[in-house]
């Protein structure tokens, strides 16, 4: 497994080893962390995160060989994001994203900050 951060593109590289390769969107990231206070504690406590279009990553921490920390500019930093984790990311990504999109709409929020 290969992780690269393209910092100017806002982008996080993924290389797994079965050969799938994603990019995945710090703003996805963002929306999308592990964490408790984006997702609570059961599917209908998830946090829908609004103003992220901007963000970005700035730092990265490997935490041990599953999982790695990623601290945004917004100074979120509370989420394990592991290999598993980031593998469902981008192959939902589509989904993903589409759904997100929905849910801002629908409480009238923006990506926007």
């Amino acid at each position: 497994m290969e992780i690269r951060l393209k910092r100017d593109e806002k982008v996080l590289e993924i290389d797994f080893e079965d050969g799938h390769r994603f990019r995945l969107p710090a703003e996805l990231l963002r929306v999308e962390s592990p964490s408790a206070d984006v997702q609570g504690h059961n599917p209908s406590q998830k946090t829908i995160v609004a103003g992220r279009r901007h963000v970005g990553i700035t730092g990265l921490e490997p935490v041990g060989h599953y999982a790695v920390r990623i601290t945004f500019d917004d100074l979120h930093d509370s989420g394990l994001y592991s290999w598993d984790w980031l593998y469902h990311l981008g192959v939902n990504q589509d989904r993903l994203w589409h759904d997100y999109i929905a849910a801002l709409a629908e409480r009238g929020l923006s990506r926007d900050p």
